[in-house]
């Protein structure tokens, strides 16, 4: 289709849209789905269709973001969220909207867990159906692809990304405007693009709810880049234990394909882009871009030395552009509404937004996204509701296994790449696991550490065997039985892993203990000296025991 033709499909769309007087959107991404969303969806539907109403259509949406309460049900255009619905609840649900709100289901809109969020990533989410291409176009889907194939270069493309400020999402932050520039500078014969959809952090879901909810948002992303940097063909890698995230990227390249915005003369232009969706196994070494690289040439997950860089060698030797989901995800509003309007938001060297996955120890678990220099307050204490049980806050660790454990003294620092970096965590990927009082900081350390133990895909000495030796130190603290000869070894251990292991996994695997024992190191010092754990998680055994 030409782009006009496009702009009428998503005109007529929108006439079909306000045709339905009343819109029931009920989550159906994989977190509500797993508390029978799927349920409540049939039996909303069915009641429709009994009651034979007219100007009433139910339609399963992506993630509406508070998971915790899930399943969650937004009746539009009245903007009410009613949560934890069941199948039961469908027929004083429908008849709710033709009388008083539905109280005791209902979830108010104006609590800061929503207020103060600013979606850009996530603005579709929960507002479209995530298997409908028109339902994409009527929210201004692939206006930016147009508006870069028929009014702007590549270079002109790589500009608007580089004004913007939009680090890379995936971890390492690395400015996207530099690597697609370096990309497009460089001589190949191919080029091509690559989603990194591995996200494999515990407690991290933000690249699964993105892929689950707006698929084609990823997509446009991957063919803009593609446009950019001179690629022809781009790879969504995706773990393949995330099936829904799959199967719905998979029918939006189909729908995409059908209408000619993938494949040859894309909008009726010379350039031409395809997408294949590759399966991870569930490696967490396959997020690093050297692994994932091998296991799409189908070889074993390792990475390998770098220079050169995937920019420069990448996939079977040719330049390779690779970023995230939520780097990809961002790609669109950039081109829709300029870079300058994204580096209008967040603070001088993090811009845009940033979609956390918050989970642990607090009320409101779910996904989220805030302004890049928000405090880790407010989003624990204002969005996330605070501490559940009237228990204290301990900790929060962002980064995942890559990451460290914040204290409370640190609360109100801005959550960006650099205040972050100073405290001994990172930005990772946007997972955000918060701990009260009743967790053990040693073992918290001990869990990340066999993680990454059990992660190593064992090609360097540092990473195979030093995770292996750290992890045998905490159990050992954890048990009651190390001295502080051993917590010795322990530091000195972490700066070998850290400054001699080859990729990412072994670089950063200390982290969790480097930040654990730099803010909680009266805990380590009460297993080893006073032989008790101060949260009482840890089964110490007795003084006797230990000598025997």
């Amino acid at each position: 289709m030409t782009p006009e033709e496009l702009r009428e499909l998503a005109a007529r769309r929108r006439e079909e849209l306000q045709e339905f007087k009343y819109r029931l959107n009920v989550c159906l991404a994989a977190g509500c789905q797993s508390c029978h969303g799927d349920s409540v969806y049939k039996a909303l539907k069915a009641e429709v269709e009994s009651r034979k109403l007219e100007g009433v259509q139910v339609r399963g949406v992506g993630c509406l973001s508070l998971c915790a309460e899930g399943p969650l049900v937004q009746v539009e255009p009245d903007n009410l969220l009613y949560q934890r619905v069941r199948a039961e609840d469908a027929p004083e649900l429908i008849e709710s909207m033709y009388g008083k709100p539905l109280k005791r289901l209902a979830c108010p809109t104006d609590a800061p867990f929503f207020a103060a969020q600013k979606q850009i990533v996530l603005e579709n989410s929960g507002r479209i159906d995530p298997e409908s291409l028109e339902d994409y176009l009527a929210a201004d889907g692939y206006e930016g692809l147009m508006r870069a194939l028929t009014e702007m270069t590549p270079a002109e493309v790589i500009a608007e990304m580089t004004t913007s400020g939009l680090r890379g999402r995936g971890g390492g932050g690395f400015p996207t405007g530099l690597k697609w520039s370096t990309v497009a500078k460089s001589k190949g014969a191919k080029k091509f693009v690559i989603c990194n959809g591995d996200e494999g952090d515990p407690g991290a879901f933000m690249d699964r709810s993105v892929l689950e909810s707006d698929p084609h948002r990823v997509i446009e992303g991957m063919i803009i880049a593609g446009y950019a940097v001179g690629a022809s063909h781009g790879y969504a890698y995706i773990r393949a234990e995330y099936p829904l995230a799959v199967k719905r990227i998979q029918n939006a390249i189909k729908q995409a394909t059908k209408v000619g915005l993938l494949g040859e003369g894309i909008c009726g232009t010379g350039f031409g882009f395809t997408i294949e969706v590759r399966l991870g196994a569930g490696a967490f070494v396959c997020g690093e871009e050297t692994a994932l690289i091998a296991s799409i040439e189908g070889k074993r997950g390792q990475p390998r030395p770098r220079p050169p860089f995937p920019a420069e060698s990448g996939l079977w030797g040719y330049p390779t552009l690779i970023n995230n989901v939520e780097t990809f995800a961002n790609v669109p509003p950039i081109l829709r509404n300029g870079g300058a309007w994204f580096a209008g938001m967040g603070t001088e060297k993090s811009k845009g937004t940033k979609v956390f996955a918050l989970a642990g120890r607090v009320k409101n678990t779910g996904l989220i996204e805030v302004p890049m220099g928000i405090t880790l307050r407010k989003i624990i204490f204002d969005i996330g509701g605070g501490i559940p049980d009237g228990k204290k806050f301990k900790a929060v660790q962002t980064g995942g296994p890559s990451g460290g454990c914040i204290p409370e003294e640190h609360l109100d620092m801005p959550v960006d790449y650099d205040s972050l970096a100073k405290v001994g965590s990172i930005m990772g990927s946007g997972g955000m696991i918060v701990m009260d009082e009743t967790s053990c900081m040693v073992d918290v350390a001990k869990y990340f550490m066999e993680f990454c133990k059990s992660e190593s895909c064992g090609k360097c000495v540092p990473c195979r065997a030093g995770t292996d030796q750290m992890h045998g130190l905490l159990s050992k603290i954890c048990a009651g039985e190390a001295t502080m000869d051993d917590l010795a070894l322990l530091e000195h251990l972490c700066e070998v892993v850290k400054n001699t292991s080859l990729c990412g996994l072994g670089q950063t695997a200390p982290n969790p203990v480097l930040s654990t024992l730099r803010y909680f190191r009266h805990e380590y010092l009460a297993h080893i000296q006073e032989k008790r754990c101060p949260a009482g998680v840890c089964k110490i055994k007795a003084a006797a025991e230990v000598h025997a």
